[in-house]
């Protein structure tokens, strides 16, 4: 059985929120953030960067990074069609939009909600605004690609892709220019909220906020 480890709101959410769609069994390890057990010897072992998700299939193999966990559960329950076929255009598109999500808008939120990492205390607010600006012409470029050509990151059909999107989407969520102010992003929103694997989530996450 794999076993998730996981906390909750951080980019584990995505692989949990996939996990309950898809109705793959699973255990739960919750790893308590604030205690540090993510920098304690026995994570690191599973996971050397000492960051959550980390999914330890069926085989004892600990599989780290949110964007690598999306598409393997893509792949490995290819009846969901949760990805595109190996080789074809749409599941090029598939790339671009994972690593989009992960290249592209996890470090820009990674420097906004710790922005003394990048350039040192003295220098966090412009580095906060720096990435405010780059996360905004991020979500302005998604937005204008739904409105040519949604509803979904690969048009008519959904994909993990757009597990990973919108999880990012609620990263926003307190931000001066949230996410789903753009209504092509808020569209897309909306028609993954309605997963009853969405509510499910939350539900076992405790959150109450974006709903």
């Amino acid at each position: 059985m794999l076993t998730l480890h996981y906390s909750p709101s951080t980019a584990s959410f995505v692989v949990y929120w996939l996990l309950i769609d898809l109705a793959v069994p699973h255990e739960l390890r919750r790893v308590d953030l604030a205690a540090s057990e993510h920098k304690q010897p026995a994570y690191l072992a599973l996971n050397p960067a000492g960051v959550v998700p980390t999914l330890v299939l069926d085989n004892g193999q600990p599989l780290c990074e949110a964007a690598a966990i999306v598409m393997h559960l893509a792949d490995a329950h290819p009846g969901a069609h949760l990805a595109p076929p190996v080789g074809t255009p749409a599941r090029a598109a598939f790339y671009r939009w994972v690593l989009f999500c992960a290249n592209t808008l996890q470090p820009a939120y990674r420097a906004w909600f710790y922005p003394d990492e990048p350039a040192g205390p003295e220098n966090a607010p412009a580095s906060k605004e720096h990435a405010r600006a780059h996360l905004e012409a991020a979500w302005a470029l998604v937005a204008a690609h739904l409105a040519a050509h949604g509803p979904y990151l690969l048009g008519a059909d959904v994909s993990a892709a757009d597990f990973l999107l919108v999880m990012l989407a609620r990263w926003a969520r307190n931000m001066p220019q949230p996410a789903d102010r753009w209504p092509a992003v808020l569209r897309l929103a909306q028609l993954m909220k309605q997963r009853p694997s969405f509510g499910e989530v939350y539900a076992r996450e405790g959150l109450t906020d974006w709903t």
